[in-house]
């Protein structure tokens, strides 16, 4: 079983709890709807209370929001609904001073149409060439140059008012970059630097895989081997390049990369190129033992030729929160769907999320924990009107979008909003206040609590190897390092005696009257 280098002060990333924070929804400080930096601050002791080693901002740089931030218009401001640049440069300091890095998300696949570069390319001048502009196909040229798709819907390709096509894998309004230009390269390593110079500990790096494409942009044929803009040899040469600019200031990066290829993933991880890749495999596992023991499996499998850490996450800014992921009757994970589930549903989804989390925070590696998880937050089912997301738009409607697991933070339950400052962006939906914050930080039963306790206990388990132990079918027994601290889940649907402890550290609930783990029930011991 694969083992993590054992952590040092300058290798805290190796087993970091970070927490994401997209700041539209974490908590509004101007009382506009808006969530900002301001209010980012003010929370920062709740952030410090729960235990968390670093923040992942989601991008907080100037952009016209025509998706949530990721169209970026200049990398180096940020975005005026958010704050100022020195406002940033407070919030990392004042972070740092309670013991909490910092790491900001860099968007190097493509940029905001408002971009200055891409202003200046419509124009006809020279920065033409940093983008991917091509005349059509067809007699008239009225056809897109190639079959690409959009990974939002529909063509990914727009025609210019000069009769020309620019290539755009996501929105119409997120131009892709040319990564084959030097002057894009030298760009974004001056943006990595300038972000270093402030204070960051590490960049987290959207849509890691796609930067490079097939000069010759040729139709896409599936089983194409190299694909033509997913994982090309290329990208290797550029995180190179990146990896010495974070050598620099002892930076890290962590890389948003979706490959099924273990080999291929695993290049990623390189000592020369990025330290750390999210882990999809595991968020997108069903409740099952068998299929999580293997992505469990497979995944420290994978890093240990590589020495790098495995990282862990149940949910994030794009995927169905997990309460209501894990109270479907399938327990499947399908990116797209959006039910929203019965009381009955939210109240199974909440006792296997509070499992997972155990299960999560007691694996070798780093954890992520999504703004919000830590309360217990379902699925939010947003009005037609109301959604934001282009994903909604450029589906036709047929696609709900990802607004359901963005919705403004609870933290006050008496107050207007639920505390979240003014009336939100996104609508909350009706019982909100239930999830409160400080309704949960009173009651040692709550999800919180269940956070709060677990990172507090989490450095118990060392930094030691996997080891799984005897256990029944449908149950996940394993110790870490010298065995001295197991961690047990039960998905079975019967409950399971537990193994031999000296005493019980912590559980997502009650023991039944005989001392054995009811189902949906993860608990952590003392050998």
């Amino acid at each position: 079983m694969g083992q993590p280098t054992p952590a040092r002060n300058d290798d805290w990333w190796r087993s970091a709890v970070i927490y994401q924070v997209y700041v539209r929804s974490f908590a509004d400080g101007d009382g506009d709807g808006t969530g900002d930096l301001a209010g980012v601050r003010a929370r920062l002791p709740y952030l410090a209370a729960l235990g968390v080693d670093a923040l992942w901002f989601n991008p907080w740089y100037l952009s016209p929001m025509k998706d949530g931030g990721y169209d970026v218009a200049d990398y180096r401001a940020i975005d005026p609904a958010f704050g100022t640049l020195a406002e940033a440069e407070k919030l990392i300091a004042e972070a740092r001073g309670l013991g909490i890095r910092t790491i900001a998300d860099i968007v190097p696949n493509h940029v905001s149409d408002q971009h200055p570069w891409f202003r200046a390319a419509l124009a006809g001048g020279p920065e033409r060439e940093l983008f991917h502009f091509r005349p059509g196909r067809g007699e008239h040229g009225e056809l897109p140059p190639n079959d690409w798709q959009s990974e939002f819907g529909g063509p990914a390709w727009t025609r210019t008012a000069d009769g020309d096509w620019y290539l755009h894998l996501f929105a119409p309004e997120q131009p892709d970059l040319d990564w084959s230009h030097p002057a894009v390269r030298q760009e974004h390593e001056d943006i990595l630097r300038f972000w270093f110079e402030r204070g960051v500990a590490g960049v987290r790096i959207d849509s890691a895989a796609l930067l490079v494409k097939d000069p010759r942009l040729p139709d896409f044929v599936a089983g194409r081997d190299p694909h033509p803009y997913v994982d090309r040899d290329e990208l290797h040469d550029v995180y190179r390049g990146w990896r010495a600019v974070a050598d620099e200031y002892g930076g890290v990066f962590v890389g948003e990369v979706w490959l099924p290829d273990t080999e291929r993933f695993t290049r990623y991880l390189r000592p020369d190129e990025l330290h750390t890749a999210f882990n999809f495999s595991f968020m997108t596992c069903p409740w099952d033992a068998a299929r999580l023991r293997a992505s469990i499996e497979d995944t420290l499998a994978e890093h240990a030729p590589v020495g790098a850490p495995a990282t862990w996450v149940l949910c994030n800014h794009d995927v169905t929160r997990t309460v209501t992921r894990y109270g479907r009757a399938d327990t499947g994970f399908d990116f797209a769907a959006k039910t929203f589930g019965t009381p009955s549903d939210l109240a199974l989804g909440t006792r296997r999320a509070r499992a997972a989390a155990l299960l999560s925070l007691a694996l070798p590696g780093a954890v992520y924990v999504y703004q919000g998880e830590e309360l217990g937050l379902p699925e939010a089912e947003i009005p037609r009107d109301r959604i934001e997301d282009p994903m909604h738009a450029r589906s036709g409607g047929t696609d709900p979008g990802r607004d359901g697991c963005r919705v403004p933070l609870p933290w006050t339950a008496d107050a207007p909003h639920a505390g979240f400052g003014g009336e939100p962006w996104l609508p909350q939906p009706a019982g909100w206040a239930s999830y409160a914050a400080d309704r949960q930080a009173g009651d040692p039963g709550s999800m919180l609590a269940l956070y709060r306790a677990a990172i507090r206990l989490r450095p118990a388990f060392g930094d030691g190897p996997l080891t799984w132990l005897p256990a029944p079918d449908g149950v996940l027994a394993f110790s870490r390092g010298d065995g001295g601290h197991l961690c047990v889940v039960n998905l079975a649907d019967e409950p399971a005696a537990l193994p031999a402890h000296t005493s019980r550290l912590l559980g997502s609930a009650p023991l039944d009257p005989d001392g054995r783990l009811p189902k949906d029930t993860a608990v952590w011991l003392r050998a």
